[in-house]
């Protein structure tokens, strides 16, 4: 069977905190895709415009790609309802961004940055939570994605509603028709086993067919901690096999999200070596 290509990138906040050590770890490990999300300790999302498009020019001089503006879009509590996450990485105080309309905004830096992806998440987790309270939400969020030719790439984060593989099928299977489009969805298997909920075949099937884009981690599950990919418990040759012989797509984003602040330079070199190699043997081609 021929797979889809993994086109490899790496978010670049979990191999340093400065574009310098992003970008010298991209030509030190040929790879040529950069997903941002942080600068300097600070939220693309909270800076301006002219900040961003400095930031993307340095990218682009040096060869590189931003293939997903990695927002915190959605990550902070649903007005109304009080929150049940605990600790939240990489959260945004929405008093920082310099415009009136976040999401609108969020766009904007996609486009800056010449990025055709944008993730976004689903607020954080809240009693009561069901799929329908996000629609309207996302109908907005999917008529700027095609008025900016941007897809929004809504992944599954434990600390929001929408935390596991199984409840972003839901959320994907429960939409109403015609789903649009650009609305896809992130898949971060990883974080689903953090949750002690393995995807499920059902789940996998429901996701695949629009799946173009994924998150790569490992996880210790003894442990209870993230781990660099291939270093864990989670079988991701057996993973990678089942997602990507239901995609469509003839290419899937595939982007390092290593998780390992003590070590992240190094945790993502054996990330990126692991996905080569894990890659190779179930014969798809990393690009």
């Amino acid at each position: 069977m021929t797979f889809p290509k993994l086109a490899l990138a790496v978010i670049g906040d979990e191999i340093g905190p400065t574009l310098d050590e992003m970008i010298s770890f991209c030509a030190e490990h040929d790879v040529h895709r950069l997903d941002v999300r942080t600068i300097g300790g600070r939220h693309l999302l909270g800076m301006t415009l002219d900040e961003v498009a400095t930031i993307g020019r340095t990218i682009e001089q040096a060869g590189l790609s931003v293939p997903t503006f990695v927002s915190p879009l959605l990550k902070w509590p649903m007005p109304g309802k009080k929150t049940l996450a605990g600790k939240v990485d990489f959260a945004f105080d929405l008093e920082t961004c310099p415009a009136d309309d976040p999401l609108a905004h969020a766009f904007d830096v996609a486009i800056v940055l010449k990025a055709r992806k944008l993730r976004v998440f689903t607020h954080l987790r809240y009693a009561g939570y069901r799929p329908a309270d996000l629609f309207a939400r996302f109908e907005r969020l999917a008529d700027l994605a095609q008025s900016y030719s941007v897809d929004v790439e809504i992944e599954n984060e434990p600390v929001c509603n929408v935390g596991s593989v199984a409840e972003l099928a839901t959320f994907f299977g429960d939409y109403p028709d015609p789903r649009p489009l650009v609305l896809r969805p992130l898949v971060d298997i990883a974080n689903s086993w953090s949750m002690g909920a393995p995807p499920a075949d059902a789940d996998i099937f429901e996701l695949a067919p629009f799946t173009d884009a994924i998150h790569l981690k490992d996880r210790d599950m003894t442990a209870k901690r993230t781990v660099p990919l291939g270093d864990g418990d989670i079988p991701w040759a057996d993973e990678l096999r089942r997602l990507l012989r239901g995609v469509r797509a003839s290419e899937v984003l595939a982007s390092i999200e290593t998780h390992c602040p003590g070590d992240g330079r190094n945790a993502t070199a054996r990330s990126v070596a692991a996905l080569r190699r894990i890659a190779g043997e179930i014969g798809a081609e990393v690009v």
